[in-house]
Parts: C-alpha cells; structure tokens; sequence
C-alpha cells in the first residue's frame, strides 16, 4: 500500500497504538511529522574495526557478539550505581565493555547475541594488556544468531534519538519501511528562488538522503551536518522560524504606539536627578537606542543585555524617567519575590527626588497593603510599580501603562509577556537579562526584539578572583572567611540542596547550624532558601544588607537580584552540582563594592568531564559572555535557559551555536520575503500542507 505525508503514524508497520501515542507525544502524528524527524549521528557500518586492529584512544565501530556466560552485573554499596559488564568478540578477538548505571543491559545480553559498538577505546588501568570500551553507544542486531538486515549493516546507518521506548534501531525500520512504500510526492514550502540561489536539493531528495545516505558520502561531512541535503533541512528550519519573527515585527511596527517626548529639558534634567554615578560609555549608547524607539509611533520591542553588574537596571529606570515625565505609568515584572523586592527598594530610592509614587505588587504582601497598592496604580497615583507575575493576574489594572519591563525573561513564558502588554494600549517593551546571550543565540531566541547590549562595567568594580579547592582544604577557607570578616566584610556560604537528601550532599539547614554553633560562634549567621516565608525571606535579606549578619548560609535563592556591596566572600560547597551559568550568576552577587572579592569553589580535585570543564571555566574567566559561549556548547541551546519551554525554539534538526553561518543567511532571506506581503503569505499557506505541527512550533499561523 502507498504511503503519503498526511497518513497517521498510527497505521504504519511495526508501530501501533503505545508506540503511536509517544510519538505523538513528541509531535510526530503524521508521515510528513515522521520524515522530518532526522538522525544525529551517522555510523560507518560499511567497514566495521577489526577488534585485532582497535588502537587505544580511537574511537571505532566493531560488530561482534557476546562472548561466553553473557554479561554480568556488578552492584556497589553506598548509592553508587550498577556496573554491567560483557566481552564482545569478533573472529580476531574479544574486547570489554563497561557500561555505569547498566542495569537494563541485566538479561537482554546473552552468549552468541550480535551487536553494534562505537566509543572510545582504551587500554584498561587495572589491566593494560586488555583493551576496554567504558560506555560505548550500543546497538543489538538480528537475532541471536539471526543475520543482521540491511538497515543496521553494509551501509552508512543513521542513528536517531530514542523516543520513550522506542530505540534508534526501531525507529530505523519503521522509517526504512515508510520510504519502501512511500509515493514520493513531498510539498516543498521553500520558494524556488532561495532553492535555485543556493543550490538546495528540493525536500524529497534531501529527506531521503539524510535518511539513508549513499555509501559513497563522506561520513566526517554527514557527522559535522554539512552535506547539502542536511544544509537544506538546517537552513529552512531556521527560515520559517525567522520569517515568523519577521512578519510579527512587522504587524509590531503597523500597531499604533505612544510616541514620547524626549528631548525636552525636563526630561534631561528628571534624567539627570537620579542618576547616582557618572554612566559608562555603554549605558549612555544604549540610552540613545531605547531613547530614540520611545520617540516612534509605534511600540518600541527591545533586549537589554548585560552581564551581571553592568548597569542595566539604572538604564531601565532612566528609560521609564523619560515615560513617567510624558504622563504614563511604567510596570517591571521580576521572577522572584526576593528580586522584585530589590527593584522596588531601589527604584523608592532613586525616584524618591523627583516624587514618582513606587509600589510592589506580589502574592507575599499582607491582602490589605497589595489591595491599597492595586488601588494606587488603577488611580494613577503609582507611577512605577514592580512585581513578580502577580502584576498579571486580574485585579490589577493601569491607568496609562507606557512602558512594560519584564527582567529575566527567560524565566518568564512568551504569553506572561504578552500577558503584561495587554495591560495597557499597545506600550513600549523593554526585556532585561543579565545572561548573556550570544548573538547568535539572541537572534534565535529573541528575533523579534532589537538588542542593547552594555558590554562593559562600571567604573570602580574590581575584578573577583575565583579559586578551586577541595573539601579538605575547608578550614583554611573558614580562617580566611574570619579574616575578611573582622575587617568589616560580609561572606555567602551556597549550598545545593536545603535539607539533607540520599545524595549525600551538604545541606543548607543542617550547615546553617553547625556553622553558627561550631565554626563561627561568635558571629552572626543567617539562613535563606526558598522554603522560608515571604516575610522570613525579606527579613534576613534586610539584615544582611543592613550588615546585623556577618554571614549568609544560602541556596540558589540569592542567585538573581541580591545587591550588597560590603560581601566580598563567596563559598560554593559542591561546585561540581551547579550549572555553570546558575555559578556565574552566583558569583555576580559579590564584587559590587570597591573592595577585592573572592569566589571559592569547593569541589573535588577528582572530578573530570563536563563538572571539571565548568571549574575550570570559572577560575580562567570572570567574563559573562565567554562563561555563556562555553556554557552552550555544553548543554546545546535547548537546556540553556533551564527549560525549554521558556522561549527556546525547539528545532529538531539545526542548532544555533553550530549553524550560525546558516542561520544569518536564512534570517536575511526570511526578512527579505517578508517585505513581499503577498509572496510571504503564500510561503506560509504552502506550509501548512507539510504539517500543522510545523506551523505551532514556528508560529506561522498567528502571522500568516
């Protein structure tokens, strides 16, 4: 039977109804949802590695099958995972494989059962003679002694992610069977011209290819994604999506917005007032540009980025200085109640001179003091209000809402945005973030709005000096906390987890305790995680910056919004469990004053991989964009904010970091064709006979 695109994946062979509902669960529903699902990796399994000829330190493909009495499984005491073992062996010899946290090898490996190895191989530490793969990608193929199928050997074969239960080998013959069936008609979205231009092949014959490649392709080509097939796919992934950016832009600049007066006196002199310090070179230029949008007709839609301590927020408060002045209200939204809190004391501040009424707006405020501030703001006596995203709910209502701030947007979803906007008619936007994103990733994940980026810190900051110790080298750094301590300075002891779990990791609480009783008894020490009420937070928080602690024992609570300039300290127990932005983030929250600061993190000296490189990153760098760029080639833009809901584009095929060339080339032609109305809509109608799910994930339909 013919298979076309718009057939349900639940009727193809070897699927079914369970199998059908993950896939559905991953947004394949149809044929056309199915082909666009690609593999990540190619293997050559034209010429397997003899185990005769393995060199340790190469990585190799070898197929073998297991050798005499199976595999067995070694189980440790003390929470340390299951170790399964097996010897694989060909007709020139036999190799050891290890495979940590394997217990699910525990009877599916039997004596004479063929499979697929590739990985690293190396020479065993506890025995040099043996060669051993530690765990190597796997693959089972044919039976126990069945022949192997055309899918799995004497061909380049594509391995593709696992989806639930279904593995990298089922989803190759569930695939291979489709493109055995299929009718070959395969609608093409992309125009003929950007094809021809660039020499695409059209979608069918870059489908088919980066399925199943020839025998003859370069596998290094196909592994780096640079065959012109896969170049195709990467390039219209990134198109649509930018040319949903692009089409939104331009419905953003038909809207009709508040032009503000900005060059008047009044308003350079209201600007001035508040000013605390002489602004950098960079906070100036970025003023200008958020300026000069707050002067057109319609809303202006901008990124402010900046790395921790730049400056951004003072900026952001001269920008709603120029909008309070023109008669609006102006609303910063921030993720934490702690961070909102900060904002809102500043801002009481700074506009205390010019007497603009600043109120808070969170769900910890006793109902009395939130409902008086909702009635503050509705009145128009609030001119500028923070708060986190109760600020969005129902009751509260503005009387001219000119300017909204949203800081930390990654933390927020789109909708929480727009959610905000809708508060007012059409008020200018201006989102805040002190990660930094790297340019390309900015285009990708925010390409609907303009980006300020202030790349430098203001004058008189010194640089923190961050150093990487073991656990036995803790007394030293306690003396050390002592020293810093009697000369007036504050220190933060961070910790990963509040209570004391199976991990066997330090905990807040109980290190809270022994601290204050045993190590430091004769200062004050506080505690603050996010378990605390909301008054309980703000009390400690106000204690440590009003220096009645010496000490403050945290969690990842302080990460966003804490500003003391008198801590100089920061201890990091169990580095190694922290992301390597949540540390830089961390670490942002001394080196505020003009006193040398020190961030020590207190890891093991033992750790290797992705733990040591994020160490040792930090102890090289203090720099926030170089800490972002490596800190993405780590864990791929999916997982860069956290989760990948909050605003990452969710490509299945092309990634931004490594791609960027392509995505700058689509993100021209995209807003190329969007100044042809016509002939972008015709594009967007085009798409959507290849998939609904397409048109979702780039929001074409909302555009279209």
């Amino acid at each position: 039977m013919s298979v076309v695109l718009t057939n349900s994946v639940k009727y193809l062979r070897g699927v079914g109804p369970n199998r059908a509902a993950a896939l559905e669960e991953r947004g394949i529903a149809t044929v056309g949802d199915l082909l666009g699902y690609l593999p990540f990796r190619y293997e050559d399994r034209i010429r397997f590695t003899p185990i005769a000829e393995i060199v340790p330190g190469q990585v190799c493909t070898i197929l073998g099958e297991v050798g005499a009495g199976g595999g067995n499984i070694v189980r440790f005491r003390g929470g340390r995972g299951p170790v399964f073992h097996v010897t694989v062996r060909d007709k020139s010899g036999s190799v050891h494989a290890r495979f940590f946290h394997g217990a699910y090898l525990e009877g599916r490996l039997k004596e004479g059962q063929r499979l697929v190895l590739h990985g690293k191989a190396e020479a065993d530490p506890y025995r040099p003679a043996r060669i051993e793969m530690v765990n190597p990608q796997i693959e089972l193929v044919g039976g126990d002694q069945a022949p192997a199928d055309s899918t799995e050997v004497g061909r380049i074969v594509p391995i593709y992610e696992a989806i639930g239960g279904i593995s990298s080998r089922m989803l190759r013959r569930i695939i291979y069977n489709v493109l055995l069936s299929f009718d070959g008609s395969v609608a093409d979205a992309l125009p003929d011209e950007i094809r021809e231009r660039y020499r695409f092949p059209t979608r069918r014959e870059a489908l088919l290819y980066a399925h199943f490649p020839p025998k003859n392709e370069s596998l290094e080509l196909l592994n780096s994604f640079r065959s012109p097939a896969q170049l195709r796919l990467i390039f219209e992934e990134f198109f649509y999506y930018q040319l949903a950016l692009a089409l939104r832009r331009q419905t953003d600049h038909r809207e009709r917005g508040i032009a503000m007066r900005v060059r008047e006196e009044k308003i350079r002199e209201a600007i001035k007032r508040i000013l605390p310090f002489k602004p950098t070179a960079a906070q100036k230029r970025v003023l200008a540009e958020i300026a000069a949008d707050l002067e057109r007709p319609y809303p202006m839609h901008r990124l402010l980025e900046g790395d921790v301590g730049s400056g951004k927020t003072i900026v952001a408060f001269e920008a709603a200085t120029i909008v309070i002045e023109n008669g609006y209200q102006v609303a910063l939204m921030a993720p934490t109640e702690i961070l909102a809190a900060q904002h809102f004391l500043s801002a009481r501040r700074i506009f205390a001179p010019a007497g603009y009424g600043v109120d808070l707006i969170v769900s910890g405020r006793k109902h009395a003091e939130r409902e008086r501030a909702i009635e503050r703001v509705a009145s128009g006596e609030t001119k500028f209000v923070v708060g986190t995203h109760a600020l969005i709910e129902n009751p509260v209502m503005f009387q001219k809402l000119g300017l909204a701030i949203v800081d930390e947007q990654h933390r927020f979803g789109v909708l929480q945005r727009k959610r905000l906007i809708e508060k007012g008619a059409s008020p200018h936007v201006l989102v805040m973030t002190a990660t930094p994103i790297p340019r390309t990733l900015a285009l990708t994940l925010y390409g609907d709005l303009d980006l300020s980026v202030i790349d430098e810190l203001p004058p008189g900051r010194t640089p923190i000096e961050t150093r990487w110790t073991p656990e036995t080298q803790l007394p030293g750094v306690w003396e050390f906390l002592r020293r810093e301590i009697a000369s007036g300075r504050q220190a933060y002891v961070v910790y990963p987890v509040i209570e004391e779990s199976k991990q066997e990791l330090k905990a807040a609480t109980a290190e809270y305790e022994r601290l204050a009783k045993s190590v430091f008894p004769k200062m004050r020490v506080g505690l603050l995680h996010g378990r605390l009420k909301n008054e309980e937070k703000d009390a400690v928080m106000e204690k440590f910056r009003h220096g009645e602690l010496d000490i403050l024992v945290a969690t990842t609570v302080i990460e966003v919004g804490v500003d003391v300039p008198n801590a100089t300290v920061m201890v990091i127990e169990h580095a190694e469990r922290f992301g390597l932005a949540q540390l830089h983030q961390l670490r942002g929250r001394i080196g505020r004053g003009k006193e040398k600061s020190h961030c020590i993190l207190v890891a093991p000296k033992s750790i290797t991989g992705d733990a040591k490189d994020r160490i040792e990153t930090m102890v090289a760098t203090t720099n926030g964009f170089e800490v972002a760029e490596r800190d993405l080639k780590q864990r791929g833009p999916g997982e860069f904010f956290g989760t990948r809901q909050h605003g990452d584009a969710a490509f299945s095929f092309a990634q931004p970091l490594r791609d960027h060339e392509i995505l700058e080339l689509a993100r021209r032609e995209a807003f190329a064709l969007a100044e042809n109305p016509a002939r972008a809509n015709e594009v967007v109608a085009r798409l959507e006979s290849l998939s609904p799910v397409w048109q979702k994930r780039y929001q074409l339909a909302s555009v279209g």
